[in-house]
């Protein structure tokens, strides 16, 4: 993918005027805008932006796992249903259509974060 292709959280814009310029270390204002760079990174396998954003309490620190993910996956398209905005904390619903080994494996989450220093991480969430 080149940063003139559209942007992978499919909000319309190229890549380079939407989430390269969080994965270029720019900080999301919100977790919103933190979930839509998650997705990309996830997409375009920047391993280390994952690992960076995820809080450090629940942070999977094997790499590997994370590389494998992205590797073998083929994320088509990210649809957000709910952002819940707070201070502190913050919630996104989303469904994902991912693909793997020729297999639909797409799912909705509720996902948490959490804002520390200014900066938001994802913590946790929950399946539907």
């Amino acid at each position: 993918m080149g940063i003139n292709d559209k942007c992978p959280c499919g909000s319309g814009l190229k890549y380079k005027k939407c989430c390269k310029t969080y994965h270029d270390e720019r900080v999301p204002k919100n977790a919103l805008l933190l979930m839509c760079s998650r997705y990309s990174a996830y997409a375009l396998k920047k391993y280390k932006y994952i690992i960076k954003t995820t809080h450090k309490t629940t942070r999977d620190k094997d790499i590997e796992s994370i590389k494998a993910f992205s590797k073998n996956t083929l994320f088509q398209n990210l649809k957000i249903i709910e952002f819940i905005d707070g201070e502190d904390e913050a919630y996104v619903t989303f469904e994902a259509t991912l693909f793997s080994d020729g297999k639909d494996i797409s799912f909705s989450e509720k996902s948490r974060f959490l804002k520390e220093n200014d900066r938001w991480f994802y913590i946790d969430g929950e399946l539907f």
